[in-house]
């Protein structure tokens, strides 16, 4: 059998057909951007039935500058009982999405491009905390720098998250 580099031109066509280009066009048919909170609350409440709860997230401060929020370490472990490296993740995607999407605004998105995490220490017990700061806000693309600390405020991981910024109409 030949591999898929092997095949040709039919395999990038198949490739094309099979996968959906993310775009204003086809996002708002994806979710209704009019309705995106942008608050605390209304972050709480959009929340309801998705990872977000979940994972047990809770976002304390939301704005399109700098977001807050903390996750517990019960219930998002790996099995040898550390945070797992990926909720830990999650966090951290988690607070630079909503900051991003607060910096979009309305009739806008913002969609993930890029995640970099680096997990310094492992955390057997406790919540972990994390907040998104703004490095770049402009107008098709935000990106953030995320920290998160255990309790005792030492850091856990910094990740960096580069967010595309799409018109939904």
């Amino acid at each position: 059998m030949r591999s898929r580099r092997d095949r040709g031109p039919e395999v990038v066509l198949e490739l094309l057909v099979r996968a959906e280009v993310v775009t204003g066009a086809n996002l708002s048919s994806m979710t209704d951007t009019d309705s995106f909170p942008h608050d605390v609350s209304g972050w709480r409440q959009a929340a309801a039935g998705t990872f977000i709860e979940r994972t047990g997230i809770d976002l304390t401060e939301v704005s399109a500058t700098m977001t807050s929020g903390t996750m517990p370490v019960a219930g998002n472990t790996q099995p040898a009982g550390l945070l797992h490296g990926g909720a830990t993740a999650a966090l951290a995607e988690t607070l630079g999405s909503v900051a991003a999407q607060s910096h979009a605004g309305r009739r806008r998105a913002a969609v993930g491009l890029e995640l970099n995490i680096t997990h310094h220490r492992g955390v057997r017990a406790g919540w972990v905390h994390g907040v998104a700061t703004a490095l770049h806000l402009g107008r098709s693309t935000a990106a953030y720098e995320i920290v998160i600390s255990d309790d005792d405020g030492r850091r856990v991981a910094t990740a960096r998250l580069t967010c595309l910024v799409l018109e939904a109409d």
